[in-house]
């Protein structure tokens, strides 16, 4: 084996330089979730998909205890996708607990297209209703339109929401938002955040948000998923 003087420089497949495309994203850039199903395969099939976009760690739970404890010991992730029917408890009392713990992004994948269910899962802070007999491109668009801070209901529950959101102590009627109100909140829906909205409609930030808490006041509610599902009730938006 030959030596390797000092003054020769020492080759190692870490050494080449890649093409900026060729690099990994980060570690950080990926995110974390929780999927909460009874059924394995399902539940499996759910955790490939999502880290075939980008899940970095993927927690699971067949039960509302399960996921609790997995909640307690992981804390809020990036986001939550649970069913309605679990072995031991409601669904929607799973996801106002976690809403109250801190989770933001939570999205509910059921069989049930009932309009109570899907009334009621907005109203516990779910960002998305989804059908477990959608297509994999509905699932990955109301999956992506959650991630982006945008709230998503499947195509075909979406009427639904018409039948009526309320919240206690409000009219509830978005019959006073401007036509500017109206621009943002169309934007929400589709998922764009505060600074993307500004950009589509040349406003700062702050311009955006102060417009979100007139229509959070107007609507009684300052919840993002909430508004939009008003917003839809009446037909304003899309």
């Amino acid at each position: 084996m030959a030596a390797v003087g000092q003054g020769t420089p020492v080759r190692t497949a870490t050494s080449a330089v890649l093409a900026p495309a060729m690099v990994p994203h980060p570690r950080e850039e990926l995110f974390t979730v929780l999927v909460v199903d009874d059924h394995p395969l399902l539940r499996e099939a759910i955790s490939a998909r999502l880290r075939s976009m980008g899940a970095g760690t993927v927690h699971e739970a067949a039960t509302v205890a399960e996921a609790r404890a997995r909640a307690q010991a992981s804390g809020p992730c990036d986001l939550a996708i649970l069913d309605l029917g679990l072995p031991d408890g409601s669904g929607l009392d799973l996801v106002t607990e976690l809403r109250a713990m801190g989770w933001s992004r939570l999205v509910v994948l059921a069989s049930s297209d009932d309009p109570y269910a899907v009334r009621s899962a907005f109203q516990a802070g779910a960002q998305a209703y989804l059908l477990k007999s959608a297509s994999p491109a509905i699932v990955t668009d109301g999956v992506k339109r959650v991630l982006d801070g945008g709230v998503y209901a499947d195509p075909t529950v979406a009427p639904l929401l018409a039948t009526g959101t309320r919240v206690p102590g409000t009219d509830n009627t978005p019959r006073e938002l401007s036509a500017r109100e109206v621009e943002v909140l169309q934007l929400v829906a589709d998922g764009q955040s505060n600074k993307e909205i500004g950009e589509t409609l040349n406003l700062s930030a702050l311009t955006v948000k102060s417009h979100l808490s007139r229509i959070g006041r107007k609507l009684g509610t300052g919840d993002r998923a909430q508004m939009v599902a008003l917003a839809m009730r009446a037909g304003v938006i899309r």
